[in-house]
């Protein structure tokens, strides 16, 4: 397969080739948006580092290096959430964008259909060394049990090793 060519424009990566699609429907990456597909930053900058993705921006591509400075820049919790994001990737699950959730992204089982079943987790990456409150993981659990999901709490150490924590609410 040919590497997917990309255009980074207003701080989106997006692309309308033939490889992009075709990958969208083996594997999930991106969201459909017309005639073109959009991808997370974390998307994009997996499938850069899995050689599938080329970014381009004022038609020059782009290196790797200023692609993750840009990334960076845009997002300032964008290395932990991506380091979450490739390890979940390679363990096999297909991790979306949950921002319409209030949350950074849904998880899905291993081997399921999107659009067919439903995201089994809600997915909050966080930094071992970020404050994290009794009151922030109240409304982190109310996110996932509002949307019948489970919460899945994933701390990223100094290492970029992950240690991952599911949450379920107990009725009494």
């Amino acid at each position: 397969m040919e590497k997917i060519q990309a255009d980074f424009i207003s701080g989106k990566v997006f692309s309308n080739s033939q490889e992009a699609f075709a990958l969208f429907e083996k594997s999930r990456f991106g969201e459909k948006h017309g005639e073109k597909i959009l991808y997370t930053l974390c998307e994009a900058f997996y499938l850069i580092e899995t050689g599938k993705l080329e970014l381009f921006q004022k038609d020059k591509k782009m290196k790797e290096k200023e692609i993750l400075r840009k990334f960076e820049s845009l997002d300032k919790k964008f290395m932990t959430k991506y380091i979450v994001f490739k390890d979940l990737r390679k363990l096999g699950y297909i991790v979306k964008s949950a921002l319409k959730f209030g949350a950074e992204f849904r998880v899905y089982e291993r081997g399921v259909s999107i659009g067919e079943e439903h995201a089994t987790w809600i997915l909050f990456p966080v930094s071992e060394n970020e404050k994290f409150s009794w009151h922030d993981f109240s409304a982190k659990n109310r996110v996932a049990n509002s949307t019948n999901k489970k919460l899945l709490i994933a701390i990223v150490d100094e290492e970029g090793d992950v240690s991952y924590y599911e949450v379920h609410w107990e009725r009494m």
